[in-house]
């Protein structure tokens, strides 16, 4: 199996969200990723990253949610030009995993088509709610005919221990991270935002975009054991992290 990192966009954000004791003039860039798992039974692609109209209408495509999540993308910075620098269109892509449902994280489901999209019950419960806009889901993003199948535990993908998809909430009640072991590369958590930047985890700041302070603690306790058994936690958006893993068809195997 190879990994490849892919980006999703990149966005601006005012770092007293992450770290609530910073200076509320102080912004932090986020890096938005996917990744392709390119598995002997199917390419699996984990998020698909934000719309590719963020980069060139982000007012059109996220409303007042722009100006809180500000795209700094140039356009062609999307999940679908990173599948074209490795040789794939959506139409490769046989499983999508949506960590969880917040425009960046799943902004472009609806240009795959022919796959099948993995999300948990309790994120489609809360994207379907009466408060969904407010807490940062779009249905424009996802609500599409899509083969969307609940998953409601925890699941070895092709039942070989490969990917493992596991339940990280907190952040959203649904957050669902993939577990991936490789053959020369290692163990990685592919853990979105149950980590979005590594400080927080490090010094358990508890961001305030956070849907259950109490249960992402938790979380945050179970990704170290998780690390202390030899995984590398890939985080969802730290930028030191992004700068220094390898991307596109440089790939890990």
């Amino acid at each position: 199996m190879k990994m490849h990192f892919l980006s999703g966009g990149r966005l601006r954000m005012r770092k007293s969200i992450y770290f609530p004791d910073a200076d509320r003039a102080e912004t932090v860039e986020l890096p938005v990723s996917s990744v392709l798992l390119r598995h002997a039974k199917g390419n699996v692609l984990f998020d698909t990253g934000c719309h590719p109209e963020v980069a060139t209408d982000p007012d059109g495509q996220w409303g007042g949610m722009a100006r809180v999540m500000t795209p700094i993308m140039p356009a062609g910075d999307n999940v679908l030009e990173g599948l074209k620098a490795v040789g794939l269109t959506a139409d490769d892509i046989d499983v999508v995993v949506c960590s969880h449902l917040h425009t960046d994280h799943c902004g472009c489901n609806q240009f795959f088509r022919k796959a099948q999209f993995l999300v948990r019950k309790e994120e489609l419960d809360v994207a379907r709610g009466p408060s969904a806009a407010e807490a940062g889901y779009l249905r424009a993003d996802w609500d599409h005919a899509l083969d969307y199948q609940e998953a409601s535990h925890d699941l070895d993908l092709f039942d070989d221990g490969a990917i493992k998809l596991i339940h990280l909430p907190g952040h959203t009640p649904g957050l669902m991270g993939a577990l991936v072991t490789l053959r020369n590369s290692g163990r990685f958590l592919l853990a979105s935002d149950a980590v979005s930047i590594r400080g927080n985890l490090d010094a358990d700041i508890i961001p305030k975009n956070t849907w259950n302070k109490e249960v992402c603690r938790q979380t945050f306790q179970r990704i170290r054991q998780i690390e202390a058994q030899g995984a590398t936690v890939i985080c969802g958006h730290d930028a030191t992290q992004w700068e220094n893993l390898r991307k596109g068809a440089d790939c890990y195997d």
